[in-house]
């Protein structure tokens, strides 16, 4: 296997072979016709409209000195059938699978995980190839504050728990992320994921709280605005 071969699936590019090729010329009546790309982009334009969690993080990232651009930041593309989206750190952009992304609250979900690891990239100098630590914790950030682990969400996947159910959930999906991306063993995964657990689980920035429910990202959002007045008018 050469090098580049096998760079790329330690790294999980081969579970995105669009970021290397693409059948039609982007933007042409091809793309649109032939391919997912268009609902793709519908479903985005829709998500980062009117999510509460995706409006959030795009204010977050412009605060930031990271403003996201849609047709730079965003890229729809065929991927693999086991992912849903994933975030580039190579060209700062966040793939969403448009042929496995089909409603639109997954593209929400989806937005808003990439998202998250995209405002951890831009605030935090990630080291996404040489620091595991670093990957685990924007992977369990990702799957406490995205709505990944909601009630509704966990309720359609027949998973129920009473105690501390939401951090098993997180926990779980962190795992499942690091082990799609990464050629680790579970056990590898397992113990740098408890290593940075509690540190990461509890770092709720830019919500300020763990956004359960769309209801709870709108009274982020809504506070996320008035911080943003108030220092405004200092």
């Amino acid at each position: 296997m050469d090098q580049t071969k096998e760079q790329d699936e330690d790294y999980g590019y081969n579970l995105f072979p669009d970021r290397k090729k693409s059948k039609y010329k982007k933007g042409s009546i091809g793309e649109s016709l032939f391919t997912f790309n268009h609902k793709c982009q519908v479903m985005l334009q829709f998500a980062v409209e009117t999510s509460p969690y995706a409006k959030l993080l795009l204010g977050a990232m412009k605060n930031s000195g990271c403003t996201v651009y849609k047709d730079r930041h965003f890229s729809c593309e065929d991927c693999d059938g086991t992912v849903s989206g994933g975030f580039d750190a190579t060209t700062s952009q966040i793939v969403l699978c448009q042929n496995n992304i089909h409603q639109q609250a997954h593209m929400n979900r989806v937005v808003t995980h990439e998202l998250i690891h995209a405002f951890d990239h831009c605030r935090a100098h990630v080291d996404w190839f040489n620091n595991f630590k670093h990957l685990a914790c924007s992977e369990i950030r990702a799957a406490n504050l995205s709505g990944d682990c909601s009630f509704t969400n966990e309720l359609s996947r027949f998973n129920f728990g009473l105690k501390q159910h939401h951090q098993e959930c997180v926990r779980g999906r962190a795992l499942r992320s690091i082990l799609a991306v990464r050629k680790v063993t579970r056990e590898e995964a397992e113990k740098v994921v408890d290593e940075v657990f509690d540190s990461c689980f509890n770092d709720h920035t830019p919500f300020g709280r763990i956004p359960h429910s769309k209801k709870d990202a709108k009274f982020a959002y809504r506070d996320f605005e008035n911080r943003d007045r108030y220092y405004a008018n200092l």
